[in-house]
């Protein structure tokens, strides 16, 4: 693994596929979809992160082990979403931290969050995995029409389960293995954008910042994403039944 700072590349997780556009009205909507509505909670947390990457700017050790412990946990989530492997996630998450660690000198607390800057990162580091290794598992449906839109249920809220037995202890890790199976089966630019706004609860702006591309079509992928894995995910459970 390169330990060099590299620039941020654009595009999806793989080199080449065509970039799909945004329809025309996206750039029309009200400013405020691309943002998300964030809990005191929420910006408490984001304040209290921001304190803890400054003492780590300034040489203190154990706010790195902190950062560390904080972070890990995202960060592996992120990376196994995207291989599908608990051993390559470990090694990029690995990998993350330690280019994280030569690099962080060079975070600009002015310009950005925190987590939009480590995301990007990963996403780098995951990019060069993906040319590396050659996993391109980009379906052949992404032309199909969907009727998904952004304000849709998210895969999150697929995700939750409100009964309280083992029953449904069982079913939530049932469906989560069959989210990762549809996942795997998405093309990486449609992947990775139904990740970080459904599982990552990120905005579109910093999406589009990880990414380096328009908000307009951040919006576009994250619905034809939902769109195709919804299908697959109707198609892996028929074939369950």
């Amino acid at each position: 693994m390169n330990a060099g700072q590299r620039a941020p590349l654009s595009g999806t997780l793989l080199p080449s596929a065509t970039t799909p556009h945004a329809p025309a009205r996206n750039s029309e909507r009200p400013r405020h979809e691309a943002t998300l509505q964030r809990t005191p909670e929420q910006e408490a947390a984001q304040e209290a992160l921001g304190k803890l990457v400054r003492q780590c700017m300034a040489g203190d050790q154990q706010a790195w082990q902190q950062l560390v412990v904080s972070q890990h946990r995202r960060i592996y989530a992120i990376c196994y979403r995207f291989t599908g492997s608990a051993s390559d996630a470990e090694d990029l998450t690995q990998d993350v931290f330690l280019k994280l660690y030569r690099n962080l000198a060079s975070f600009d607390t002015h310009k950005g969050r925190f987590q939009t800057w480590i995301t990007t990162l990963a996403r780098n580091l995951l990019v060069d995995h993906f040319r590396r290794t050659r996993l391109d598992r980009a379906t052949d449906s992404l032309d199909a029409s969907t009727s998904s839109d952004d304000d849709g249920p998210s895969l999150a809220d697929r995700l939750a389960d409100p009964r309280p037995s083992q029953e449904a202890h069982a079913s939530g890790l049932e469906l989560k293995a069959r989210i990762q199976q549809a996942l795997a089966q998405l093309s990486p630019e449609l992947r990775e954008a139904v990740v970080f706004r459904d599982l990552e609860d990120m905005d579109y702006k910093e999406i589009a910042q990880v990414l380096r591309i328009p908000e307009g079509t951040v919006k576009s992928r994250i619905s034809r994403g939902r769109g195709e894995l919804a299908r697959l995910l109707q198609r892996i459970e028929g074939q369950v039944v």
